[in-house]
């Protein structure tokens, strides 16, 4: 009986919201309450003004338009917390549901939050989001509702409205990233920031819950991200469908490396002095029983967010030391293997001890496995853990390769402090450096500051034959690369070693410094 009447009440209530929240009734309110003076005297004032609110209470607006007012607040920016935002935003979810009215979750990330941090320190990165924060409700209005979500990300949820459609979110994104984007003064200095935003309209979440509304705009925000800085996205059926899969991968990768899905590819490295293969570089690919191949772009992501990326490296330098014993059975020469040590391992205060484990079980030296780096770990690794793993490997005899030099920020003093052996140059200096004047220029001072530094370099991505001619002239020692080889299968190798080889009886000497 009570569910009946309540069912029965319920379109009345969704009536009654649709007329008190439009903008005709709320424009009327004053002149009614004039009205009320003019015929009935300052009683029928009182009586208009008490009756308001109580229709307002009855109508269910209220908890819309108040919510908030005394929840605990952030104490840099003076933004609602996480929590009584979720609360504000359950109610919305609820009430648009009831009126039929919209709304649109935001999320907005400060872009480049860690460099701020790490260059002006904390206190300045605190101004930083204290002045966004304010600029943030500048631009929205009184009853909309924003959040400090985490270091350098805010919430927003809008008051309910009768219009909202994907334009209109959009223009109040670009007004968002404007305001945020004006300079910060911090101790005389001008910061410029810039922001990534992320939306889902009401209507468009893809779940049936208020969380599920603020997790697809979560999703929005990071496919912002994915763009570069300064970039807006709303959500869309698309993303829903990836982050399904992204899910379904995450639930496959444990198993993945357990059950020999996720293997190395080699990829050779070769000399630009005698053509001779000089090591392989052991890639990760993943070969999925319904998907088949699945590029690393996909499944890294997927792996780091499992807390998987450990295991991956164990399972990548127990494979690669197995292909070096394979080789060293079949008589061919493969001098060493480079493996990527560019996560979480590198925090293992046992990691030492488990390479040399891993050797001796193998009953390999040392030399034969290449430790491969990130600049960013360099650049990015104040932690003493790392360094110490580093250069406990470098003493160990393990050669240290520093990958993708060149689109980070690595100083001198890291290269001596990590220990490094060789530079690894980033493929986009090497891309069309036979046809562009500026790339060899490029090259020529980074392979003059190793020679300097009695470093061996390694050029990454060499497409043509012009390319590998003109780092050989360059004195470049090593390159590797689609014009040499894709990345292969380890029973691939033996066969491409031999026609390598094949090719190289009496071989042209074509190095020498320029």
């Amino acid at each position: 009986m009570h569910r009946h009447s309540k069912s029965k009440t319920a379109p009345l209530r969704d009536r009654m919201q649709s007329v008190l929240l439009s903008p005709a009734l709320l424009a009327f309110l004053p002149a009614a309450t004039l009205a009320a003076y003019w015929v009935g005297g300052e009683l029928a004032l009182m009586a208009v003004a008490l009756a308001i609110p109580l229709v307002f209470a009855l109508g269910g607006i209220f908890p819309v338009v108040q919510r908030g007012m005394t929840l605990p607040r952030d104490s840099v920016s003076g933004l609602l917390l996480r929590d009584g935002f979720d609360g504000i935003v359950s109610q919305v979810h609820e009430v648009t549901a009831q009126s039929g009215h919209h709304s649109a979750a935001f999320l907005l990330e400060l872009d480049d939050y860690r460099d701020l941090v790490t260059r002006h320190g904390q206190a300045a990165a605190d101004h930083v989001v204290a002045r966004t924060g304010e600029r943030i409700v500048a631009v929205l209005r009184d009853n909309d509702s924003v959040a400090r979500y985490g270091d350098s990300q805010f919430a927003i949820c809008l008051m309910p409205v009768r219009q909202l459609d994907l334009e209109l979110c959009i223009q109040l994104a670009g007004r968002l990233q404007s305001a945020v984007e004006e300079p910060v003064s911090v101790d005389g200095t001008a910061l410029y920031m810039s922001c990534s935003v992320g939306f889902c309209l009401r209507s468009k979440a893809a779940g049936k819950t208020a969380k599920g509304w603020v997790q697809a705009a979560a999703s929005a925000l990071a496919e912002a991200q994915r763009h570069g800085p300064s970039s807006i996205r709303a959500y869309s059926a698309d993303m829903q469908r990836r982050e399904t899969l992204k899910s379904s991968l995450r639930e496959d990768a444990a198993k993945a490396l357990e059950t020999g899905q996720l293997q190395p590819w080699y990829q050779p490295q070769i000399s630009t002095d005698t053509g001779k293969v000089t090591g392989f570089e052991a890639l990760a690919r993943w070969t999925h029983p319904e998907r088949g191949l699945i590029s690393p772009e996909e499944f890294l992501p997927v792996m780091e967010q499992a807390g998987l990326l450990e295991r991956l490296a164990e399972v990548m330098m127990y494979h690669a030391l197995t292909a070096l014993k394979a080789w060293d059975g079949a008589g061919v020469s493969v001098p060493q293997v480079g493996v990527n040590f560019a996560g979480p391992e590198l925090h293992n205060p046992r990691l030492v001890e488990k390479v040399k484990w891993e050797l001796d079980r193998f009953d390999l030296t040392p030399d034969r496995l290449a430790v491969e780096i990130l600049e960013t770990v360099v650049t990015d690794s104040p932690d003493d853990t790392v360094t110490r793993n580093i250069n406990g490997l470098a003493a160990l005899g393990c050669p240290i390769d520093l990958d993708d030099f060149g689109t980070g920020h690595a100083s001198i003093s890291s290269l001596r402090r990590f220990a490094i052996s060789r530079i690894k140059i980033d493929r986009s200096f090497v891309i069309k450096a036979d046809r562009d004047a500026e790339q060899p220029r490029m090259i020529g001072a980074i392979l003059t500051m190793a020679e300097r530094l009695n470093l061996e370099t390694l050029a990454e991505g060499v497409e043509t034959v012009g390319e590998h001619a003109l780092l050989a002239q360059l004195g470049c020692d090593h390159v590797q690369g689609f014009g040499i080889a894709r990345p292969m299968p380890f029973d691939q190798t033996l066969d491409w070693i031999t026609r390598h080889e094949a090719k190289l009886t009496d071989p042209p000497r074509i190095g020498g410094t320029a």
